[in-house]
């Protein structure tokens, strides 16, 4: 299996652009698979430096709602005629973000590409067959990150905090492992590696995305505190972390301190095997 990075908040390179947001490649024995498009279509710009051929993807993933997984989108659909994109159903809703001035901005997907016989919409355990997966309903043990306060959904005249029902995790099975694909783990990455070993009896052998320790709202990392305790938990886990995006790079330090060899970070340009 392969995983490249298409697109993320650095570069490994200057050959490669970047941006907030995040979108991965994924050839396994079965499929070529896109998780996320990022937040515009660099994500296609990197593809094509790396030798992807988006044309030939034949299932296409998007983790939620929000404009820097799905901004690439209608790039996506665009450039591919054949793949189905799995969305949950409630990631077209409208989503907004506090914004320093006092305002609340669209964070949302564009809703000018539905309705759309290409889109297959998700909620709880979707299985696609016997090697992709994917789960949402995560149950909150843990605290979730601090920077989801910022964040809302609309409902008629009103902003209510968003509950990220819309945020679903990817999981694919190969050679009796199992690697487990967040998108920005709003839901608290302990919480849904823990869904995973409650559905699974197991934990994943693997964890790939972001674990949302820094807020672009606030613009602050979580409490050294709060860090330590969620590398303290995956850390029992057992499983290997490979993190991007949302994390932040003050987190990541953090975090790379106390797991050590257990975690890596990814960047636009990063290509992963997986034997």
């Amino acid at each position: 299996m392969t995983i490249q990075v298409l697109s993320e908040n650095t570069s490994v390179s200057e050959n490669f652009g970047y941006e907030h947001g995040l979108s991965l490649y994924v050839e396994t024995p079965k499929h070529r698979l896109l998780f996320d498009t990022g937040a515009s279509g660099l994500f296609a710009e990197n593809a094509a430096k790396l030798g992807v051929d988006l044309s030939m993807v034949d299932v296409a993933a998007l983790s939620h709602g929000h404009y820097d997984h799905g901004g690439g989108l209608r790039t996506f659909l665009n450039k591919n005629s054949q793949a189905n994109v799995y969305v949950h159903k409630r990631a077209f809703e409208p989503h907004y973000a506090n914004r320093p001035d006092g305002t609340k901005a669209y964070i949302g997907l564009d809703t000018g590409l539905l309705p759309s016989e290409r889109f297959v919409f998700c909620d709880g355990r979707y299985i696609l067959d016997e090697e992709l997966e994917l789960f949402s309903k995560i149950r909150e043990e843990t605290p979730v990150p601090s920077g989801n306060a910022e964040l809302f959904q609309k409902s008629g005249d009103s902003y209510l905090p968003d509950d990220f029902a819309h945020e679903q995790n990817l999981v694919i099975r190969q050679n009796g492992r199992a690697i487990l694909i967040a998108g920005c783990a709003h839901r608290g990455i302990v919480n849904i590696v823990r869904q995973f070993q409650a559905d699974n009896g197991r934990f994943p052998d693997i964890v790939i995305g972001g674990f949302h320790l820094h807020s672009r709202g606030l613009g602050k990392s979580e409490t050294p505190e709060a860090v330590d305790a969620v590398a303290r938990e995956l850390l029992q886990t057992g499983a290997r972390y490979y993190t991007c995006h949302c994390t932040g790079q003050e987190a990541y330090r953090r975090l790379k301190a106390a797991m050590g060899d257990q975690i890596s970070y990814l960047s636009a340009g990063s290509r992963l095997e997986i034997n």
